[in-house]
């Protein structure tokens, strides 16, 4: 019997800051495998997530938003089989401009992919957006989805495959990520500090997993947050350790929820990074 041909390949979710590139991401594998946040540069690396469907293998890449014109973070673009141009609906600024030009100069198929219609009081205003980009982009490929209600994704996943060069699978089928499980944990509880310290403290806090102790039907975490500053600390552990208290909560909620264990979580604040 004739084997069934394979394809699979890279695709690079590019967009400027906030237009829903992680939520696009998480949607497609089904999975928080990224960070989603309003805060600028929330995405600190390329992240990867994986869809196998049959005989078609997605990889895709999650990149940092674009936040200045130095645009470097575009050069990933020239080693990935697809571009989705993330843009947000009926908004277009000038970095959504700058990337354009850079991306249009690359020889690779770009879908570009309208996000968060669900936001659109009046849903006809589309109609008149996608004219406007298929004036400015002389392409067909132009998608109104919405990420967070998981509107015409299986639309986008359909049109993807049409560009997924023939070529031998990259991952095991299960897989759904190249993220290490120290990293997923990791961006869970870098999650949780964004989201309750929000404008007091810079995206940039990192958070290390020094040790996992995983047993039977727990799990045991040690982790540090680093800051610059005896400031930052003392805002991050709050009045009487009342907001790292807060954080390490959550922090073990989403974990539990994650790995289906009862997770005993033991959180440090350093000065450094």
């Amino acid at each position: 019997m004739k084997k069934k041909q394979k394809y699979c390949g890279y695709i690079t979710i590019i967009g400027r800051t906030n237009v829903g590139k992680s939520t696009l991401i998480n949607q497609i594998v089904k999975k928080n495998i990224s960070i989603t946040s309003n805060k600028k540069n929330t995405t600190k690396k390329n992240i990867i997530g994986i869809k196998t469907n049959e005989f078609y293998q997605s990889i895709y890449i999650d990149t940092p938003g674009i936040y200045s014109n130095d645009i470097n973070s575009l050069k990933i673009i020239k080693n990935t089989n697809i571009i989705i141009f993330l843009i947000e609906a009926h908004i277009w600024k000038e970095k959504d401009e700058i990337i354009l030009k850079k991306i249009k100069k690359t020889n690779i198929p770009i879908i570009y992919v309208i996000n968060k219609i669900d936001k659109l009081f009046n849903k006809n205003k589309i109609l008149p957006y996608i004219n406007f980009l298929s004036k400015k982009t002389h392409s067909t490929e132009i998608i109104p989805i919405s990420a967070k209600k998981r509107e015409n994704i299986n639309i986008l996943e359909n049109i993807i495959k049409k560009y997924l060069p023939n070529n031998l699978h990259v991952f095991p089928k299960n897989y759904i990520t190249t993220n290490s499980f120290y990293f997923e944990i990791s961006e869970i509880i870098r999650k949780q500090v964004i989201f309750f310290l929000r404008d007091e403290l810079p995206s940039i806090i990192r958070v290390k997993i020094e040790s996992i102790k995983d047993q039977f039907k727990e799990i045991y975490i040690h982790a540090i947050i680093y800051v610059k500053n005896k400031r930052q600390k003392k805002i991050v552990i709050g009045y009487k350790g009342e907001m790292i208290k807060k954080i390490s909560v959550s922090s073990r909620y989403h974990l539990e929820k994650e790995n289906n264990k009862k997770t005993h979580l033991f959180i440090l604040v350093l000065e450094k990074i």
